[in-house]
């Protein structure tokens, strides 16, 4: 007899970025010349001093478990990183550690939600918003940000979108898939949107909040708006500015009381982060900076070749992105087309498909964030591949009829 699946498994589907990841993985060791522009990972190493902090804690054997929600050498570093970066005051009772931004997420909502309840997210969204969202048993309400909007969600829609139900709103900024970041004007349109309606919380995921371009000010939306300080949880991670994807460290600071519900899930799912990833982590706040400026200028550079060479493609139509490290261009005009082993284009995902089939290029498809018909490229990777890899998507562009 088949065991029978949770309802709560029933809700939810893999993850669309580790599957094709995965895909083009197994690809090339079956010997395939591919090309991997799904995974959202810096190519950069991590810091040499934030391994040796690493080093110099398992040495001297800071290697047994830790508060569940964080040591305290984290939380004090957090809380300088928010002051001195953001002007935001948080304490460390208001400050939760977990391994990595998912369980964030998790645990928020895992606290706060019930049946019923309704959490705005615009689109195209991360991958895994509306799927935590349903693992509570909420909703997810899922609200267009289309790119003649610069793919953020203005307060009108913001406004329609809001009802007694709604419990919480995400804010990604800069956004992954598209890139796209707001402004503190923009900002400051939805938090008096929000100031309207006091039941909402507000979950702002700032984790590629150093990866930004052409002089953009970051902002975030607590800062921007103090009468939403109690209501707001920012959160950020050492994953992607500091190329710590493997070291599983994010974090978030809010209300005392939600911290708190939070621990209380960790310490019965997660328990605490690797005692050896917080002590990096530690490192990787408090310790030199100046790197950042360097790397984010190879990823500029990374944008304009990626953004310049897919709009030379047929049929692509591909935005300049203000930040992190990814391009969502549209293929609408390909819709229709067909390849050389005549498959009909339907929708992106055949797009995709297509695409790796014939030329070994992953990218991962726009249904999997929302918004279609687009594509997410990740330009995590050196500018050698990404030339490769654009021009094998010409090709390929080339070659509908």
């Amino acid at each position: 007899m088949t065991p029978m699946k949770s309802a709560a498994l029933n809700r939810i589907k893999p993850s669309a970025t580790l599957a094709v990841t995965q895909k083009e993985r197994e690809l090339k060791a079956a010997g395939r010349d591919t090309i991997g522009l799904g995974a959202g990972e810096p190519d950069f190493d991590t810091p040499d001093n934030i391994k040796e902090a690493a080093i110099a804690a398992i040495r001297s054997g800071k290697t047994k478990y830790t508060n569940v929600d964080g040591i305290p050498e984290l939380k004090a570093a957090i809380c300088a990183k928010f002051l001195r970066e953001n002007k935001l005051t948080y304490t460390p009772d208001q400050v939760s550690v977990a391994p990595g931004g998912k369980p964030i997420i998790y645990n928020a909502f895992m606290a706060t939600l019930n049946p019923g309840d309704e959490v705005i997210i615009p689109a195209p969204y991360w991958v895994s918003y509306p799927d935590i969202v349903q693992l509570t048993g909420a909703t997810p309400v899922i609200v267009e940000a289309t790119a003649e909007e610069g793919f953020r969600l203005s307060a009108q829609k913001l406004e329609a979108a809001i009802t007694p139900n709604t419990k919480w709103l995400i804010i990604n900024s800069p956004s992954n898939p598209t890139g796209a970041a707001y402004s503190s004007m923009q900002l400051q349109a939805l938090a008096d949107v929000l100031l309207r309606h006091p039941h909402v919380m507000i979950l702002t995921d700032d984790m590629y909040e150093h990866l930004l371009y052409d002089g953009f000010e970051f902002a975030t939306i607590a800062a921007v708006e103090p009468a939403l300080y109690d209501r707001t949880l920012t959160m950020n991670g050492v994953s992607k500015a500091y190329a710590m994807t493997g070291w599983r460290i994010g974090y978030a600071a809010g209300p005392a009381w939600l911290i708190k519900g939070m621990a209380g899930i960790m310490s019965q799912s997660t328990s605490n982060p690797t005692s050896i990833s917080q002590y990096a982590a530690v490192e990787a706040l408090n310790g030199p900076q100046d790197f950042l400026v360097s790397r984010n200028q190879a990823f500029q550079d990374r944008r304009d070749l990626v953004v310049s060479m897919l709009n030379q493609a047929t049929g692509l139509s591909c935005p300049t992105p203000e930040g992190a490290f990814y391009v969502y261009p549209s293929c609408l005009a390909l819709m229709g087309k067909k390849t050389a082993t005549g498959v009909v284009l339907a929708n992106d995902e055949d797009f995709a498909r297509e695409l790796l089939e014939a030329e070994g290029v992953a990218v991962v498809h726009g249904g999997a964030f929302g918004g279609s018909p687009a594509f997410r490229i990740s330009y995590a990777t050196s500018t050698r591949i990404l030339e490769e890899a654009c021009a094998r998507i010409q090709r390929f562009c080339a070659s509908l009829t």
